[in-house]
């Protein structure tokens, strides 16, 4: 059985917390995006994130909004890169 000091938990924590910063960046960032593509990649990056740090902490329905914010973004971004013209 290992041991687990409290200054590793503490830099977990941490990590974990940077996590959340972050994907709040990322999708705040993304709203400040002119190109519908660009906000769509921007926010794809931080709703990714976000569904990491979720999990971190057991927060499951911000995971899985956040997976769905993914899913719908690469569904998009996928439409606009074949031709098609995104709404």
């Amino acid at each position: 059985m290992q041991i687990i000091t409290c200054k590793e938990v503490s830099t977990l924590e941490t990590v974990i917390e940077v996590f959340g910063y972050l994907a709040s960046g990322l999708v705040a960032l993304s709203f400040l995006m002119k190109s519908m593509n660009k906000l769509r990649f921007v926010n794809m990056i931080g709703a990714a994130l976000f569904v990491i740090y979720s999990v971190a902490i057991k927060a499951w329905p911000v995971a899985l909004i956040n997976l769905f914010v993914v899913g719908v973004n690469i569904f998009h971004l996928r439409r606009s890169g074949d031709g098609s013209k995104a709404e």
